[in-house]
């Protein structure tokens, strides 16, 4: 299988992550994290670099808050099959950073560090050369002594399914997250990632979309938080690297609260860069010589 395009390039975006401003409540895993990329379709075999970055500002009150995320991801699909599934792992290091903007009458903050590393595994299936792919992966974020992070221990389970035939890229992913401890500071979430682009040569444009939705609450949090976000994309195939920006903005939002009293919509911009190092096809068996019968 061969990479020709933006479309293509799927497992190495199934990483998701997410820190939160709110008081011990949100997703960890990211929702709009994976926009762009067709997650449900697998990879050609070798291995990936792809580095999602985002800064947003939520217009909470009185104090509006902001976000940044820096996910480098390294993907590796190898060349086993497992009931018909190419078998990937995933694994990566982010960085966030979170605070508010100060106002006279209210100071500022801020706190960055180390966001919960992940490791992941991921079973992809090309469905009957149809142009659709589906993929489960299972994954871990391993809770750290950081500012920014989660200090519990939780899984993600996420299933996708893509369309990528005639430049097309549509996608769902779905994200399930659970929390390994009983009492939590973050609650358990489900997230939702949707695409449709379409390549023109090696252009990509269209549209992205993402939700989220607390499914229990952790401790000390009073209310359940949910968003759904929509937004533009356009992307570049420079051939060795690829390159994706997006920007989305809430048209939804309950109890997206931050460090501040009362919710807002939250608006944010997104990069990307993707460098794919494939593994070589297959060499060709040597033509016969004159004369020569294999036997």
């Amino acid at each position: 299988m061969k990479i020709t395009g933006l479309t293509k390039l799927a497992g190495a975006g199934a990483l998701a992550l997410y820190t939160t401003v709110s008081a011990h409540a949100g997703s960890v895993a990211q929702p709009g994290l994976t926009d762009g990329i067709a997650t449900g379709t697998p990879l050609a075999p070798g291995w990936y670099f792809l580095d999602t970055f985002d800064w947003g500002v939520r217009s909470t009150s009185p104090n509006r808050s902001h976000l940044g995320v820096n996910a480098p991801l390294v993907a590796w699909s190898t060349p086993w099959m497992f009931l018909g599934a190419r078998v990937q792992f995933l694994a990566a290091i982010p960085e966030a950073q979170t605070g508010t903007f100060g106002t006279a009458t209210n100071g500022g903050s801020f706190q960055a560090g180390l966001f919960n590393p992940l490791l992941a595994g991921q079973l992809a299936w090309d469905i009957g050369h149809t142009g659709l792919g589906f993929s489960y992966q299972f994954g871990t974020f391993f809770g750290i002594d950081s500012p920014v992070a989660d200090p519990e221990t939780s899984f993600t389970n996420q299933f996708a399914l893509s369309y990528t035939r005639d430049g097309w890229n549509l996608t769902a992913a779905a994200t399930i997250g659970t929390q390994a401890t009983a009492n939590p500071v973050f609650g358990d979430y489900f997230n939702i990632d949707l695409t449709a682009t379409k390549r023109f040569g090696k252009w990509e444009i269209g549209m992205v979309g993402f939700g989220s939705t607390d499914t229990t609450l952790a401790v000390g949090q009073t209310a359940r938080q949910s968003q759904f976000a929509l937004g533009g994309l356009v992307g570049y195939d420079f051939g060795p690297v690829i390159l994706q920006a997006y920007a989305t903005r809430d048209v939804a939002q309950s109890n997206q609260t931050g460090f501040s009293l009362q919710s807002g919509f939250d608006t944010r911009l997104w990069g990307r860069i993707i460098i794919p190092f494939l593994d070589p096809p297959p060499a060709a068996p040597a033509p016969l010589s004159p004369g020569v019968i294999r036997r």
